[in-house]
């Protein structure tokens, strides 16, 4: 069994289409966001400040994709707190 970070660094976006390079679904796919989910399980405000560069990115790469797609896809997979 490999670990969560072996597994996300397998599922990583291309650029510029924001894709998983290994699976092909739009970036966070699910087996990243679970990587990235056991990977900063006790920092989820990492989570978000690594997950909102991405967005940055990602709004610059893409320009004619409405932001709130892209917001929904790269950050709001991501579950509240309690």
């Amino acid at each position: 069994m490999i670990g969560p970070q072996e597994r996300w660094r397998k599922h990583i976006p291309t650029h510029p289409s924001y894709r998983c390079r290994s699976c092909t679904d739009p970036w966070p796919c699910r087996n990243a966001r679970l990587a990235l989910a056991t990977a900063y399980r006790d920092d989820r405000v990492g989570l978000m400040v690594y997950l909102g560069a991405h967005l940055a990115r990602a709004l610059r790469e893409l320009p004619d994709t409405h932001p709130a797609l892209l917001a929904g896809q790269i950050l709001y997979w991501v579950p509240r707190r309690r």
